[in-house]
């Protein structure tokens, strides 16, 4: 996307919003946008609802229209086959979490999406503006393809320097918020009367994975921002490659002097491994202090990759978790659990006494694996809390994971010392077995002769 010869310079949100106006040269507070995907996770029952019965019109009027199962351990039923009857995608239970899915098999760079998920912000690695609407505005999407929504604002992040071994995107994500990120957008909307959108730039952001940009856009609800944006670019373009869907890539980029509200400067260089405590402040991993761990969680939506997972098994390649430590696996789609067992990676991980679980979503809030206690409890991905005075977990990075498995409490994963080498796998398997495009009905029985 490029601004036209005389236009003012824009920021990504602006460029993305005046690709769906029906006014793109004057964008105002609000904006009657042409929607792209529209993501359903938390709450379907009401969607279902504010969609009301069939109208026989035909189906969504979206690129991607797709309901995510999100309970694995069934307790109940899912209206799949109610959004199915509509047009709409169905992830099935076990596909994996709904971020994680959806930025493999159907995040685009350049578009919009709505959804009632915050976490699905991590799509904002490959350059989609997610954002949050109530189920009124998704139904609305979906049968008419437009809704109003507010124009945003953005708060630029310039990321220079080189990350440092040991160092991951989730300690990247954590120094954000060490660095009063929070504050800042807390004080632009406060100021502008408007949601605030993360926007990452700097020359750094040629060295992070689209992976690992979907980790630190991922941190967005956490800082209060209504969604994340990285650049689409080459990057983004052999991400979508690997994962067949090389037409979908869109180069996204803001105009030099494009107007941000304000802008924070991090380097990644000076980024040391982090945790937050128990009490949700974000620390360094040594002053944190050396604490014995009783469960350790490597997984959920948000906070690690492939890559992640490939170090962690090397690292624990051998040893075995020490008897008072539980350690689980939540891998965050099918894919990357396809990956690891073909590699091998899971074998390793499963014989040094990891026990494999379901993408459960209620794993996130802790109504299943809760942590027997939270100062014990390690976790790389930030946990769903009714309450900030609620105790929660540890939550560091994989590789800071990986030395509490290997030693039994926390500590500094530079004790290592010899960083893995890894080479990831470039043949994804893109096969979306558990992503239904039709549901059957149920045929009715025949009657018997014997009947």
């Amino acid at each position: 996307m490029r601004a036209k010869a005389g236009a003012p310079p824009r920021t990504m949100v602006q460029k993305i919003l005046a690709g769906r106006s029906r006014d793109p040269e004057n964008l105002g507070d609000s904006v009657d946008a042409k929607i792209d995907h529209v993501v359903i996770a938390r709450e379907p029952q009401k969607v279902l609802a504010d969609l009301g019965k069939p109208t026989g019109k035909g189906g969504p009027q979206v690129e991607v229209a797709v309901v995510y199962d999100t309970t694995c351990v069934t307790t109940g039923d899912f209206p799949g086959r109610d959004f199915a009857s509509r047009g709409l995608l169905v992830a099935r239970a076990g596909a994996g979490f709904p971020a994680a899915v959806h930025l493999e098999r159907f995040a685009s760079p350049a578009r919009l999406c709505l959804t009632d998920d915050p976490r699905l912000s991590g799509v904002g690695g490959v350059g989609m503006l997610a954002l949050v609407v109530s189920s009124r505005d998704l139904a609305r999407a979906v049968s008419h393809g437009t809704v109003t929504v507010r124009t945003p604002r953005s708060v630029q992040v310039l990321l220079t320097g080189r990350l440092r071994p040991f160092v991951g995107a989730r300690d990247v994500s954590l120094e954000l918020v060490r660095r009063g990120l929070p504050a800042i957008v807390q004080r632009v909307e406060k100021q502008r009367g408007a949601a605030v959108v993360l926007e990452f730039a700097g020359p750094s952001v040629r060295a992070l994975s689209v992976a690992e940009r979907a980790v630190v856009a991922g941190i967005a609800p956490s800082c209060g921002a209504a969604a994340a944006l990285f650049a689409s670019d080459e990057r983004t373009e052999v991400f979508l490659r690997d994962e067949r869907r090389s037409k979908a890539h869109r180069a996204l980029t803001p105009d030099p002097g494009a107007p941000c509200d304000e802008v924070l400067n991090i380097d990644l260089g000076a980024v040391d491994p982090l945790a937050v405590d128990e009490n949700g402040a974000v620390r360094t991993v040594r002053d944190v202090g050396a604490r014995e761990i009783s469960q350790v969680v490597l997984g959920g939506d948000s906070g690690v990759t492939l890559r992640d997972f490939f170090a962690v098994a090397a690292l624990l390649k051998a040893k075995r978790v020490p008897s008072h430590v539980d350690f689980l696996l939540a891998v965050p789609s099918r894919q990357i659990l396809e990956v690891l067992a073909s590699s091998g990676a899971l074998s390793d991980l499963i014989a040094a006494g990891a026990r494999l679980i379901e993408p459960d979503a209620r794993l996130l809030d802790g109504s299943l694996y809760a942590a027997p206690d939270p100062a014990t409890s390690l976790r790389t991905h930030e946990p769903w809390l009714s309450s900030k005075k609620t105790p929660r977990p540890l939550v560091a990075s994989a590789e800071t994971l990986a030395q509490a498995v290997a030693s039994g409490a926390l500590g500094d994963p530079r004790v290592f010392r010899r960083p893995v080498r890894l080479t990831l796998p470039r043949e994804l398997p893109t096969d979306d077995v558990l992503i239904a495009r039709a549901i059957p009905e149920k045929k009715a029985k025949k009657p018997s002769s014997e009947d």
